[in-house]
């Protein structure tokens, strides 16, 4: 086998080579960047200074904000910083990183999307038992659970890559550092192990989207039910109030 440490930095070939081109979108990515992070950065405080926090919801739309800064902070900053540069390099060690880190943080957020979810619908289905099923410690169980989630989907993605020899080129067709274009730049055969990648990430997405649609199936499902049940007693109250005043007038 090879010795991966041939390869010591990728060069990435970023979005353009066009100077006027890269300007533009540095302002137009750090704009974006800022706004997202300040955004994010402002849900949190909000939630975290006031008694909102003691709500489950706003628990975890407070988390889900801190999560979403993390994960604009992951490749952002050096496609922001790399549009200023004619050559776009990074080692081997930065580039495992950010991979790792946009799939850590990436895994925890859709999971967490997905306890969101479940939340809804305990407060729609079960209302009575809501604070009861829904208490502090197992919010906390929770967000361990999308964390710890994404941290091990983010450690098999790595766990993929590590010991495969990269003996050049080093060129990364892409804007940052990502599995598939990553995969191209191996001197072995990857067909199996390109499928495994995408079998692992596609399986939890895919999963957890199904989990999400019958949530909100579910929950749509029963709203319907209760405001079907609701209008008809709001009809017959308002009917006889009528006539409770046409009477009076009488």
């Amino acid at each position: 086998m090879v010795n991966r440490n041939n390869v010591t930095e990728f060069v990435l070939l970023g979005l353009t080579e066009n100077p006027k081109m890269q300007k533009i979108i540095f302002v137009v990515f750090l704009f974006i960047y800022i706004i997202s992070v300040v955004a994010n950065v402002l849900t949190m405080v909000t939630i975290t200074t006031s008694a909102l926090l003691r709500s489950p919801m706003y628990f975890f739309l407070a988390n889900l904000s801190f999560i979403d800064a993390c994960y604009s902070s992951v490749n952002n900053p050096k496609l922001i910083i790399d549009s200023l540069r004619e050559k776009k390099t990074t080692t081997f060690n930065a580039c495992i990183t950010q991979i790792f880190g946009e799939h850590f943080v990436g895994g925890a957020d859709v999971i967490l999307l997905t306890v969101m979810a479940y939340d809804r619908y305990v407060a729609i289905c079960k209302p009575l038992h809501y604070t009861t099923i829904m208490n502090r410690r197992v919010c906390g169980l929770l967000m361990g659970v999308a964390w710890v989630g994404g941290f091990l989907h983010g450690a098999i993605q790595i766990l993929f890559i590590i010991p495969l020899p990269f003996c050049g080129p080093n060129v990364i067709d892409h804007f940052m550092c990502d599995l598939n274009p990553l995969l191209n730049l191996v001197c072995i055969d990857t067909h199996t192990l390109g499928l495994f990648v995408a079998a692992n990430s596609g399986f939890i997405c895919v999963l957890l989207f199904l989990l999400l649609i019958i949530s909100y199936v579910v929950n749509l499902i029963i709203f319907v039910d209760e405001s079907s049940d609701y209008f008809p007693k709001v009809v017959i109250f308002k009917n006889y109030e009528e006539d409770f005043k046409c009477t009076d007038n009488l």
